[in-house]
């Protein structure tokens, strides 16, 4: 039986199937709603790391005395932060930039305790993709999977055959990395096998 109450910060379902990965079923969700746009400047790193953070902060005070799991994924091209893609248009344009070139998928979480503590982590991997033709592009955008995900790929999809390179966490690029999450897990105390 589980001392702790634990708070999913997060609509991503994702998330939650990661989180059952390690054998941890949120008792509750309950997704942040805040402004989620970059600061003029902001590093790629720093903005993942402030929004899991936010995220955290947002909910832990609907939640006295449980722990609140928050976490933020970004995919970065050098300095520049892709979009999470809703517009066709913006998916291209995200593919074609990544075709043929390394890339950052950065994958914060933080974890607030029930003592209102919160502690962070920061996963990077590094991926690269084949170069992709027009027709693959296209191909991959009829399938819909780049909806509303970060730099307008899925690798737990389609997008998992154009990986060339991978260094880091899998589980991160997907939306949670699982020895980041773990580690505040069970540091703020909540029991995993």
């Amino acid at each position: 039986m589980r001392p702790k109450r634990l708070v999913l910060a997060s609509a991503s379902p994702r998330r939650k199937a990661l989180l059952a990965r390690i054998g941890v079923e949120p008792d509750a969700i309950d997704p942040a709603d805040i402004d989620e746009t970059p600061h003029a400047g902001e590093l790629p790193r720093d903005y993942a790391m402030r929004m899991a953070a936010e995220k955290a902060a947002a909910v832990a005070p609907h939640h006295a005395g449980s722990l609140v799991l928050a976490a933020d994924t970004v995919v970065a091209a050098g300095r520049r932060i892709l979009p999470k893609t809703e517009e066709e248009d913006a998916a291209r344009d995200c593919l074609t930039l990544l075709s043929g070139r390394r890339h950052r998928v950065l994958s914060a979480v933080t974890v607030i305790d029930a003592e209102s503590r919160a502690c962070h982590k920061l996963s990077t991997t590094i991926v690269t993709f084949k170069r992709l033709t027009e027709r693959e592009v296209t191909a991959y955008l009829a399938r819909g999977e780049w909806r509303g995900k970060a730099g307008g790929y899925a690798i737990q999809g389609f997008a998992e055959s154009w990986v060339r390179f991978l260094s880091g966490s899998h589980s991160g690029v997907i939306g949670l990395p699982l020895y980041e999450t773990r580690t505040l897990l069970e540091s703020a105390g909540y029991p995993l096998g």
